[in-house]
């Protein structure tokens, strides 16, 4: 039996079906999600850019970040026409790709919209770590007009060639799946697709959008869209046996077993069951940076974040439905800018950024005087940018007293601020696992060559 989401089939899963757990995240998210404008649609209303954003808002997406740029503006004006869609501006590119793949780990789809070459460069970085972790993430491109395909013009914001392609084939080998809309007869199956596949997949895609096209009307842009399905991964129930058989009898010769959450868990819908299995057996559970909010950190047996895998980006939490954010200082660095978007959303986190004026992890590796970076006021720099607009609250702490202190100022009197929590530590205050996970990565890096 199948489930009718707006316009969208998804496929209640059996138990039989892996990744297709009943407690579908993702089916979940546009359950809740699926709120279509309930006008009739004149031809206005019947464009490609007003098609893509009702799409989105039928997967769940609600929120957009976006940067501008001359071939995307159109674009912009039908998402903004969008009643479920709500766009937010970022200060840069990177951000709306780190922004949106936060947003993916929490409601289980993301969007970001930027422009031709100069703006799908700089998010390209965002988007191979939402690949490498599998989440689903749709990538927007503002492209050319559609007349300038093959006529040989240079045009500003690429490379200087003629050629347009360079930017579709980075997206290739970090994507599953890339639409180049530069007509409105394919249109509407190109956008399906990539969008269905992203879902599907659980990875990336690419839609190139040509700036000239959004706003004109088509036939195939109706009210009521094509329906497209999501089917289940259904497992080969004799390889499905094996790997229980063969994981069972690993876990049963270990004396302490600990299973770690990965990113997968997310993948395959798998997180409550992997839960049970836990529960079930006394095992303690931890799990990976890039699995955070897949296990319950409440758990009686969770012993914590394994840091022996560190692919995540630290930013990439910044819309994710925690309450507190933890930052390095070298990530706010690369952020910082987008402090001033929470601001402007009116963002009420508590933000925790550890100063040990370096790259520690990196020493742990292989110290030298690279691993030293350029000491920042970071408070004083959110003071800047929060300039008295709006609500901030920002502290530098220096001791157990003071931290305990301005996290009871944050829970009370500032609990409506957004609030900056500057945790000053020594370079060298870190876990003796940390030293050992060092240790080991420079004894791997440093192997000599096979002899030829």
């Amino acid at each position: 039996m199948d489930t009718k989401i707006g316009a969208v089939n998804v496929y209640n899963a059996t138990s039989n079906d892996m990744g297709c757990l009943p407690h579908n995240r993702v089916v979940s998210t546009i359950q809740n999600s699926a709120v279509l404008s309930t006008s009739i649609f004149n031809s206005a209303d019947a464009t490609l850019g007003r098609h893509l954003a009702r799409r989105l808002v039928q997967v769940g997406v609600i929120d957009v970040f976006s940067v501008p740029g001359d071939f995307n503006l159109t674009l912009l004006d039908h998402l903004l026409a969008e009643p479920g869609l709500n766009l937010i501006g970022c200060c840069n590119e990177l951000n709306a790709g780190y922004a949106a793949d936060g947003y993916a780990r929490s409601r289980g789809v993301g969007a970001c919209v930027v422009t031709f070459t100069v703006g799908g460069l700089s998010v390209l970085n965002a988007i191979a770590g939402a690949y490498s972790e599998n989440l689903p993430l749709i990538c927007i491109v503002g492209g050319p007009n559609s007349n300038d395909y093959g006529t040989n013009r240079i045009l500003h914001h690429t490379v200087g060639l003629p050629d347009f392609s360079q930017e579709l084939r980075c997206f290739q080998t970090v994507t599953c799946y890339q639409a180049v809309v530069n007509n409105l007869e394919d249109a509407h199956e190109l956008i399906d697709t990539a969008i269905s596949t992203s879902l599907k997949e659980s990875k990336p895609v690419y839609i190139s959008i040509s700036c000239n096209l959004p706003g004109i009307p088509h036939p195939t842009f109706s009210r009521e869209p094509v329906p497209f399905s999501l089917p289940p991964k259904l497992s080969n129930q004799m390889g499905l046996e094996a790997a229980v058989e063969a994981a069972a009898e690993f876990l049963n010769k270990a004396v302490k077993p600990v299973m770690v959450a990965g990113p997968k868990l997310r993948v395959a819908k798998a997180s409550e069951a992997f839960v049970e299995l836990a529960d079930a057996c006394g095992y303690a559970l931890a799990v990976m940076p890039s699995a955070k909010g897949l296990v319950p950190e409440h758990h009686p047996h969770f012993l914590g974040t394994y840091w022996g895998v560190v692919s995540t980006p630290f930013c990439a939490e910044i819309v994710e439905s925690a309450d507190a954010y933890l930052f390095a200082g070298l990530t706010v660095m690369v952020t910082a800018q987008d402090v001033s978007t929470m601001l402007r959303c009116e963002q009420r986190s508590i933000i925790f950024l550890i100063n040990n004026g370096g790259y520690t992890i990196e020493v742990e590796i292989h110290d030298g005087p690279y691993n030293v970076i350029k000491n920042w006021d970071y408070t004083g720099l959110v003071d800047a940018i929060h300039n008295g607009e709006g609500k901030c609250w920002t502290a530098k702490v220096r001791c157990e007293e003071e931290l305990i202190e301005a996290i009871e100022t944050t829970t009370g009197a500032k609990k409506n601020c957004l609030c900056f929590i500057e945790v000053i530590v020594h370079k060298d205050d870190t876990s003796k696992e940390l030293l050992e996970w060092g240790t080991r990565v420079a004894a791997a890096n440093s192997r000599p060559p096979n002899p030829q």
